[in-house]
């Protein structure tokens, strides 16, 4: 089922996962979970392989769906890093949310800071969170660190009018 308003493919594996890793059977159904995740990542690892060998430039043109992006980067096969993924989702974010900026990539833990102006949006802050996962799954956390406010107080010995203006 696809259109307006239907689950993605994605949601629909995360509703019927839920579902059976909370039912009577959560071991076996984490065993076949894991064989079929080992099984799509030999089969990628082969095509991957196979396209780095014969057709490189078309690593990098696979690797810009975003579906095919995750799966790459999941199997620790995308032809760029995560720490350049991240720069990538966090620059198409920057009109949206503001000033965010990168700090590192710590044990799998991307640390970011979000600017003050919108630091205190958790909306933001879950938008920010969202496009670095997306972006590279691999990680295991996102640390986002809020800005801290900068006011200017005006300039000038005190007294002073501001420029053109008369007091």
């Amino acid at each position: 089922m696809s259109g307006p308003g239907a689950p993605s493919p994605g949601e629909r594996l995360e509703t019927l996962l839920g579902a059976l890793l909370a039912g009577p059977h959560r071991r076996a159904a984490e065993e076949i979970v894991r064989q079929l995740t080992d099984l799509y990542g030999d089969g990628l690892t082969r095509i991957v392989g196979t396209l780095r060998e014969h057709a490189p430039a078309s690593v990098g043109a696979i690797a810009a769906d975003d579906v095919v992006a995750s799966l790459l980067a999941l199997h620790d096969l995308h032809p760029l890093d995560a720490q350049t993924r991240v720069r990538r989702a966090l620059d198409r974010l920057r009109p949206q949310v503001g000033a965010v900026g990168y700090r590192a990539i710590d044990d799998g833990v991307v640390r970011l800071t979000l600017g003050a102006s919108r630091g205190c949006s958790s909306a933001a802050r879950a938008t920010v969170e969202a496009a670095v996962r997306d972006a590279a799954p691999e990680l295991t956390g996102v640390e986002i660190e809020t800005a801290p406010a900068l006011y200017r107080i005006g300039m000038g010995p005190p007294g002073a009018a501001p420029e053109g203006r008369a007091s």
